[in-house]
């Protein structure tokens, strides 16, 4: 299944002391450990003028990919996507699992 866009939901993001990586992310009450960091993309040349500048991660949980997005004028981070059925470190992991 693709990555499906879903409105803005406000979530908080633990990172790396060091090299701010991500490395825990908590929705609600469930606090999902990050695997690994498949993509990064940075907009601060072209973006939005409504929503300003923002940094684009991907990353991988024990159950799905989601595509966290850090809004630099705001400094808060959301979820923009997500995708149930690519979690876990080889993609095996589903929702419920």
């Amino acid at each position: 299944m693709a990555m499906v866009r879903v409105s803005p939901l406000p979530v908080q993001v633990r990172c790396d002391w060091f090299d701010g990586r991500p490395r825990a992310v908590t929705l609600a009450d469930a606090t999902m450990p990050v695997v690994s960091v498949a993509k990064v993309r940075r907009e601060t040349a072209a973006y939005p003028r409504a929503t300003g500048p923002r940094t684009i991660v991907e990353v991988v949980t024990p159950t799905a990919r989601l595509a966290l997005s850090f809004r630099h004028r705001e400094r808060r981070w959301v979820i923009e996507g997500i995708d149930p059925d690519a979690g876990g470190p080889d993609g095996r992991l589903r929702w419920g699992a």
